[in-house]
């Protein structure tokens, strides 16, 4: 850990950033992630890439780095010929990644508590077709809990300070994820991919984030990879339901198109909205995908300026 109090501890006390998108850093530095494993592949081809990219988020103003793992899976490392030892030896990578930028910003000066939270991305991050935003994979809740825990397992085993259980579009699967954070001894929180106030998948939020309630692991219940529109009623229904704090990280507004692997549409993030998430139970903040540096640096400024 970065910091002496833990990120639970960091909420109870007041609000934190979050990074923003991590492709989105990336392909401005001139990466190319149009492959199916996406940030992920860096991890084996240009690691310093990574921790570069931690690294502006720390210094624009980011609290929590989120690792490069949501779409790192053993299943598809083994599509590109990664053996299980070298994925897990992957996995576990991208967590000291983030360590290593934390690392680097204290030694330019930056003194405030830094965490890492190890992204875990839903079963549909792995397929690659855009069904992680749909959800309804047709497999059972004990199916999808086998997929996720052993790559649970690794990430827990490299001691982020948080698992991130993010960009979830379906209850079935939250509910696998829960399970499969049990006995870990890593804190987690729970993130939806949500369109108005349903999950991807269809289910009301509120029935959505109840599970949440009564997970000890979990220290935070949210959405994120959502249009900003869709954020504050999100965050009012998730603090109601869970009395917890509240996650959010949405995208810029544009939608993700899976057959060209492209984003559409206008950006309408604007992160004077950030005053109105936190009035509504906000507590851990930032942005998803095409939410750069410049926009998290106006994040944590506004945050700064109401205190």
């Amino acid at each position: 850990m970065t910091s002496t109090i833990t990120l639970a501890e960091a909420l109870a006390a007041g609000t934190v950033v979050l990074d923003g998108g991590m492709s989105n850093q990336l392909e401005s530095a001139g990466h190319d992630l149009s492959d199916e494993l996406w940030s992920a592949r860096l991890l084996a081809e240009r690691p310093e890439a990574i921790t570069e990219a931690h690294l502006a988020y720390f210094e624009a103003g980011a609290d929590v780095a989120i690792t490069s793992s949501y779409q790192a899976t053993f299943e598809g490392f083994a599509a590109r010929g990664i053996g299980p030892e070298r994925a897990a030896e992957l996995l576990a990578l991208s967590v000291e990644l983030a360590r290593e930028a934390a690392r680097q910003a204290q030694r330019k000066g930056i003194t405030r508590p830094l965490w890492v939270a190890a992204s875990v991305g839903p079963y549909g991050a792995m397929l690659a077709d855009g069904s992680e935003y749909r959800g309804r994979y047709g497999l059972s809740v004990d199916e999808l809990e086998r997929f996720h825990r052993p790559r649970l397992e690794v990430l827990a085993g490299a001691r982020p300070d948080v698992l991130a259980l993010e960009t979830v579009p379906d209850a079935d699967e939250a509910e696998a994820l829960l399970r499969a954070v049990r006995g870990l001894g890593v804190p987690a929180w729970l993130s939806y991919s949500v369109a108005g106030d349903r999950t991807r998948a269809g289910q009301p939020l509120q029935e959505a984030f109840a599970p949440a309630a009564d997970a000890d692991e979990v220290i935070a219940v949210g959405v994120n990879c959502c249009a900003p529109e869709d954020v504050e009623g999100a965050v009012e229904t998730a603090a109601r339901v869970t009395g917890k704090p509240v996650v959010v990280y949405p995208n810029s507004g544009e939608a993700w198109n899976a057959e060209s692997r492209s984003w559409d549409g206008r950006s309408s993030f604007a992160p004077e909205q950030v005053r109105g998430w936190r009035e509504s139970g906000a507590r851990l903040i930032g942005g998803c995908c095409r939410v750069g540096p410049e926009a998290i640096d106006s994040i944590a400024r506004t945050l700064a300026a109401v205190g």
